[in-house]
């Protein structure tokens, strides 16, 4: 029997999701990309909030409704097994978040044609082991590709189920994560992405103490590696030592993703997040850093919170002149401290909230991409538009979720490749120019 895999969710999903495909290889199953085309089709669900989660129903949905046997994995079941399962009596397996290595068992039991049983395998308390001895099979390969580098974490924000989803911090040890480095860089990879539930705490369970800057230190000896970059930075944890390592080492593209959620200290105390000046935090890492890009992540509309902190959280990003930064609504989730909170914002008025942050960012991110006209900038090619354009990032541009430069080549550049291009002109969010 063929199978297929849709996934949803993070990259952090993703990874997970080519672990799965990966076990099925190794013991020789038939993969296909289209689950039209298969008889069994894997849906690796997230459930981070109400709209994620309706997104991956959908997917449930279809999947049977086109008469495949579908197998329901990741935080979905983990958070719902039983609601889900009453739902969509049609499903024919459902994994926890932990358990995706029992995918070839699963599969197994389901390609016989004799057993109809349903077949569930959810940990009632989840601890993200990664297993190391899989090769993951890349559904997409192009000049990036992502390296988990632990899960699960040891935070409780007010907002957030993913400790109950995925358990608590698990690191992978630095020789683990440099091998699979080298490997992806064997393949062809340029850029890696690393990726956790947060990476700033990476090494803490295993070495006593934050071994990001470690890591990127070996890591920055490969040879091939072109790029390296880091996402998911928790702000308390930027210690000297790290924001040293990003400075010092050339791979290491000097872009952190840091999401603050709120400017507010009232607010940041109900979210559980660290309080303390986040104005300061952003000087520093721009003294040390030169050029650094930082990209970070607002929540507007958390239960109690006033016009006057919105103000506060307004007033913030004028000032700070973020490069990248995403704003979400919040979203009243169940079994989070928040859930409860008195004072919840109204729908329409979160709505305004957010479209007022957005614009106010939209205008900056003009002006900050107007100030790189007539500079050149270290790019990776992506592909080529239809008529030849090649479709690039800057350093200032991690995958799938900021913006694309778009450059005139009069030589022919392939996937991977890191080019100078002088930027000609810009909108809100691309930068358009060519290849010198």
């Amino acid at each position: 029997m063929k199978i297929a895999l849709v996934n949803h969710g993070c990259a952090k999903n993703l990874v997970d999701s080519e672990l799965m495909l990966g076990l099925l290889a190794e013991k020789g199953h038939e993969i296909t990309l289209d689950e039209k085309d298969a008889q069994i089709v894997i849906v690796n669900t997230c459930s981070f909030i109400h709209d994620a989660e309706k997104e991956s129903v959908q997917s449930i949905l279809e999947m049977v409704n086109d008469g495949k046997k579908v197998i329901v994995t990741g935080c979905l079941p983990q958070k719902h097994k039983t609601d889900l399962k009453n739902a969509i009596p049609e499903i024919s397996a459902m994994l926890g978040t932990s358990d995706f290595s029992e995918i070839v068992e699963t599969v197994e039991k389901i390609a016989n044609e004799k057993n109809d049983e349903y077949i569930e395998k959810i940990s009632e308390k989840p601890e993200y082991i990664y297993p190391e001895d899989v090769e993951r099979q890349q559904i997409t390969m192009g000049a990036s590709s992502y390296i988990k580098i632990a899960d699960g974490c040891n935070y409780h924000c007010g907002y957030c189920i993913i400790p109950q989803l995925r358990g608590v911090y698990h690191s992978r040890s630095i020789e683990n994560i440099v091998e699979e480095a080298k490997k992806l860089v064997s393949k062809g990879v340029t850029e890696i992405v690393l990726i956790a539930q947060d990476t700033t705490s990476y090494g803490i369970d295993i070495y006593g103490k934050t071994s990001l800057a470690r890591l990127l230190e070996e890591l920055n000896k490969i040879e091939g590696l072109g790029w390296i970059r880091i996402m998911y930075a928790y702000p308390s944890q930027l210690n000297d030592e790290l924001i040293h390592a990003i400075a010092k080492l050339d791979k290491v593209v000097k872009y952190i993703d840091l999401p603050l959620q709120h400017s507010d200290s009232e607010i940041l105390a109900a979210m559980r997040r660290p309080v303390f000046d986040y104005e300061v935090l952003i000087k520093k890492l721009r003294d040390k850093i030169p050029n650094v890009a930082i990209r970070t992540a607002f929540i507007v509309g958390y239960p109690g919170e006033t016009d006057e902190q919105f103000e506060h959280l307004y007033k913030f990003v004028e000032k700070m002149r973020f490069d990248k930064m995403g704003v979400f609504e919040y979203s009243r989730e169940k079994n989070t401290t928040s859930y409860s909170m008195q004072n919840q914002v109204p729908k329409k008025v979160k709505h305004e909230r957010y479209k007022k942050l957005m614009a106010l960012q939209q205008r900056i991110s003009y002006e900050i991409n107007q100030e790189k006209i007539g500079k050149t900038l270290p790019c990776i090619v992506e592909g080529y538009t239809d008529d030849g354009v090649v479709i690039m990032r800057s350093y200032a541009d991690a995958p799938e979720i900021d913006g694309i430069v778009y450059a005139k080549s009069e030589n022919q550049v392939v996937p991977g490749d890191i080019e100078n291009v002088y930027i000609e002109k810009a909108d809100e969010y691309d930068l358009f120019g060519k290849i010198v």
